[in-house]
Order: C-alpha cells, then structure tokens, then sequence
C-alpha cells in the first residue's frame, strides 16, 4: 500500500452514482463528495427547479451531473429516473436512497393518509427503486447500494414514529438485499446519521435542537459534509469487504 494504492480506494471515477434527495442536506453533501471523487452523479428530488440548480452547481464543481425530477412516491418517476440516468450515461454503478419524509405525528393522532405518504417515500421508493435498477447494477463491476437510515431507528422516537419504523424497516431491506444480491456481487449498506444539520433539523426549536446536539458526546450536531466519508467508505473500493451492515454516524449518541 502506498499513497496511489490508497487514493484508488476512494477513486470513483467512471462510475454514475443515483443519489434521491440529492438537491439539499446530507443528499447535496453526498452528490458534492461522489462528484470531487471522479463519478458521474445523478440526483433526484421533487422538485424540478432544485434538480436543475444542483446539476448546474455539480457541473461548476467539474463534474458530470444530470438533475431528474423525481417523486419517490410514484413507481412511474422511479421508472423515468432510471431510464434517463442509463440513457444519459450509460448505467448504474451505485444507488443512495437517500430521499427521506419527515411527516411527524403522535401515534394517538396517526391519519392513513400521513402513514401512506411517510412509508411512500422513506420504504416503498427506496425498495423499489433498487429494484428497478438492479439490472444495471448487475451488470456493474463496482456495483453497491446505500440505504440513509437514520439513529431514529434505534432509540426512543416519540412523534416521529412514522418516519423511525421506516428507516428501520429500510435497515431490515438493506441486510435482506444485501443476501439477495451477494451471488451478483452488489454490496448493499445503511448509514445511520445523528442529527445533522438539515432543513429537517432546522425546523425544530431551538431548545430542540440543543437538546439534539447534547444528546451525542460530542455535544454538537454534525455538517452535512460529515457524511461524505461514510458514504465513500461504504460505496468506494474501500468497502470491498463490507455488507448488510449499518455504520452508525452520530457523535457517539447510540451505543450498538
């Protein structure tokens, strides 16, 4: 091993990287870091105008990027992102779900309606999007996914309940896929962030979010930038020997 040997490690050049959610927070984090690596980097959000302000953004960095309006929440919109990520470039090394639905609500006063959307988004569109890539995937010689859970999934998670059940039933998924997709050589991981500091943990008070940051023993909440690092581990040459496993990123918050 020497300085080169270990660079190639986290190299991603050549390889087209789906990141959902990728136009803020951790998933714009994460498009930044794969982009400075060397891959081609697709990102997929909501909204069409945040699609197009990170492509151009991505591009600026010296990148290959493409922004895709995609509702995690409709089957069609996965369809029409991988299409257009495979015509665009040419298939599919690594899939981020990263896309997440923050809807919160007790569980005393949970509507069907709000539990359709959450499990919409933070399960259904990541499975399935998985899914409907897998054939590019298969056909990947680096080929891995990367589910963004959340420690939600571990510990007590009053009023977001919703969102905590499907980030650990995404966790479930990722060591399942993990069995699965091992004979096709596809590495499937979770990252489980902290509090990190994203429009989603913004929107509390900020006696919430003191709360937040001395619930880790660092005493802080993470940049989104903090991401990065695990996320590169997990989907890089690095990782070649990790699978259907989570690493947990989070100041030190969730003994496991």
């Amino acid at each position: 091993m020497d300085r080169d040997a270990l660079g190639q490690l986290f190299d991603m050049s050549g390889r087209v990287v789906v990141v959902t959610g990728g136009t803020r927070g951790i998933g714009l984090a994460l498009a930044e870091g794969y982009v400075a690596a060397g891959a081609s980097v697709v990102v997929a959000s909501r909204k069409a105008e945040a699609c197009a302000v990170a492509e151009t953004h991505l591009r600026s960095l010296g990148g290959e990027a493409l922004g895709v309006p995609t509702h995690l929440g409709r089957l069609e919109d996965l369809d029409a992102l991988v299409a257009q990520t495979v015509e665009t470039f040419g298939g599919i090394d690594v899939v981020v779900n990263n896309a997440a639905n923050a809807l919160s609500q007790p569980v005393a006063e949970l509507t069907p309606d709000a539990w359709a959307k959450s499990f919409e988004v933070n399960l259904r569109g990541p499975v399935f999007l998985t899914q409907k890539a897998l054939p590019h995937l298969i056909a990947s010689p680096h080929a891995t996914v990367l589910n963004v859970v959340s420690v939600g999934a571990f510990i007590f998670s009053p009023y977001i309940s919703m969102y905590a059940a499907g980030k650990a039933a995404l966790m479930s998924y990722t060591r399942s896929m993990a069995a699965e997709f091992a004979p096709h050589r596809i590495r499937v991981n979770a990252l489980a962030p902290g509090s990190v500091n994203t429009d989603m943990t913004r929107a509390n008070p900020p006696e919430r979010q003191e709360a937040m940051a001395n619930a880790c023993l660092q005493k802080r909440i993470a940049e989104p930038e903090e991401m990065i690092g695990p996320a590169l581990l997990l989907t890089s040459d690095a990782g070649t020997f990790i699978t259907g496993q989570v690493l947990i990123a989070d100041g030190g918050m969730t003994p496991h």
